[in-house]
């Protein structure tokens, strides 16, 4: 059993129904309960439209319940109040700023700016590989390099969750394996507790210590995993040489399939 204070995030029976007044409902995520532990990478995957992003909002507290509840750090979410760093799959770059005025963002709508804004910017900057690129704009910089920049600004305010919904799916393979391999390394370093949403499989188990995965819409937990051959010396590059790996894909794979196919008989019938 995971012990209580090393849960950093709760889902109870979250429900999420859209036009729930009107003649037309649409119910989006039906009943997911989940926990995320201290310092873990929480894999979701699921059909495209199952209501992933949606659980996400909820979870950012974007969007309102409809039934149970989330908790972080063990309080209700009700609204949404900086409690988890959002980062998504366009990197939302502000391409009037530089890199270091594009990192200091966050922490300015929270209210501190001037110096202390651009220590913490100019730490993570070079820590994390863009020393040089300090005064660059977002148009100067490669796909990889701005995803890198979003996710300082992420890493900035020090949430203590962070929501990754798709991050990579916009970069070329080369760039999206290796730029999987350095954010595994830096939430890592940084002792982060991440929520991933992401379509790759691969990339699921390149990232992720549990990968949980979701029904058609309504969503709901069909199945977890847990990626028990990662060690502190696995990557999210060699991972995928591991014997296990293929068969975890393939695991994975067959149980979206079938969703699939379900999805596609309900069709039928209607």
């Amino acid at each position: 059993m995971t012990p209580q204070d090393d849960i950093v995030l709760r889902a109870s029976g979250a429900r999420v129904v859209y036009n729930e007044d009107t003649a037309h409902p649409v119910e989006a995520v039906r009943s997911i309960s989940l926990d995320l532990r201290r310092s873990e990478v929480l894999a979701l995957v699921g059909p495209s439209g199952c209501g992933k992003t949606t659980l996400f909002n909820a979870i950012a507290g974007l969007l309102p319940l409809q039934g149970g509840r989330v908790e972080v750090g063990g309080q209700q979410v009700d609204k949404a109040t900086g409690h988890v760093g959002y980062m998504l799959q366009k990197d939302l770059l502000l391409p009037w700023r530089t890199v270091i005025d594009n990192v200091t963002l966050g922490l300015e709508i929270r209210g501190m700016r001037g110096a202390q804004a651009r220590a913490i910017a100019s730490d993570l900057i070079r820590r994390y590989g863009l020393s040089g690129f300090e005064n660059s704009k977002p148009a100067a910089l490669s796909g990889g390099m701005r995803q890198r920049v979003a996710l300082m600004r992420t890493l900035a305010f020090n949430p203590d969750v962070i929501l990754l919904d798709e991050p990579f799916s916009a970069l070329d393979f080369q760039t999206r394996i290796l730029l999987q391999a350095d954010v595994t390394r830096i939430i890592k370093e940084q002792n982060k507790s991440v929520i991933l949403i992401t379509h790759d499989i691969g990339e699921a188990i390149s990232m992720a210590d549990r990968i949980v995965v979701l029904t058609n819409r309504p969503a709901t937990v069909k199945s977890v995993h847990t990626v028990s051959f990662r060690n502190a010396s696995t990557d999210a590059v060699n991972i995928r040489t591991h014997p296990e790996y293929q068969a975890m894909f393939a695991k994975i794979w067959s149980e979206l399939e079938i969703i699939d196919e379900a999805k596609g008989s309900e069709n039928k019938v209607a």
